[in-house]
């Protein structure tokens, strides 16, 4: 089973010559932007640069970091459909299932990623998640969704973020991502906010420079003490009594099992 994505980096998808070396930035996940990132007059550019760049089978090596595609529209669905080193494209604005539907039968076989960016999307959240076997994970679109409620600061998105959480679990899919920190020098308010973040149940992030993601890997992977935990947990499981007490006062049962085992299959990742 792969590791569980925990950085994702967007590369403007009109600076072709940036995306060979962000392949190589450590990040999980390249997104190659074809929208918010890309000026009006250069996004016919972007979309003809992105399609000769994932046009390459090199691409498609299935050791290669996995390049995504945040599309900007009907057009980019089309073009970039059946491209060898495409691994997903990320829908921007997604409001209704239906809109999940039609660019699953567009893209046929495009592991989807819709983000939903507006009060109306965050009330069908849980029919965007569940609404076609395409979809492989969903997020927020944070700084659309401030504007679209009027919020501003972080804890009014609180009960959006868990809403989300709870929607992709009850479609079967990973944790979401958390949406970009737009201060790409303050590191320690990065931290902070995915701090905040994995508490409410996210789990990693997506930024737009390098040098975010070292600090969003350490915020999302467990601590030592953590880690340590984890192993009790499953080496008192092991011994068949069912559920029971550790000398430390911790009860153990299937649940706290499998949370045990989520942290250990984190911890294992890459280094």
């Amino acid at each position: 089973m792969s590791p569980v994505p925990l950085t994702w980096l967007y590369v403007p998808g009109d600076r072709p010559e940036v995306v060979p070396g962000t392949l190589g930035s450590g990040a999980d996940v390249v997104i190659v932007d074809l929208e918010d990132a890309v000026a009006p007059d250069r996004k016919g550019y972007a979309r003809a640069a992105t399609v000769e760049l994932l046009s390459d089978p090199v691409a498609a090596d299935p050791v290669a970091v996995p390049v995504h595609v945040r599309v900007h529209g009907e057009d980019d669905v089309k073009a970039l459909n059946g491209l060898p080193g495409l691994s997903g494209m990320r829908l921007p604005k997604i409001t209704h299932a239906a809109s999940v539907h039609h660019v699953a039968a567009l893209a046929p076989g495009v592991p989807l990623y819709p983000l939903l960016e507006s009060a109306l999307a965050i009330e069908h959240a849980y029919s965007i998640a569940g609404a076609h076997h395409a979809v492989r994970g969903v997020a927020l679109g944070e700084a659309d969704l401030r504007a679209d409620l009027g919020v501003r600061d972080d804890a009014g998105l609180d009960w959006p973020r868990s809403r989300v959480v709870i929607a992709a679990r009850a479609a079967g899919l990973d944790p979401p991502v958390m949406s970009v920190f737009p201060d790409v020098r303050d590191l320690s308010g990065l931290r902070s906010s995915c701090a905040h973040g994995r508490d409410l149940g996210l789990l990693g992030r997506a930024a737009i420079h390098p040098r975010q993601l070292p600090v969003i890997e350490r915020a999302f992977r467990p601590t030592a003490r953590e880690v340590e935990a984890a192993e009790e947990v499953l080496e008192a499981s092991r011994t068949g009594a069912g559920a029971q007490a550790l000398p430390d006062g911790r009860f153990v049962d299937a649940a706290v099992v499998a949370t045990a085992e989520r942290t250990l299959s984190l911890a294992r990742r890459r280094r």
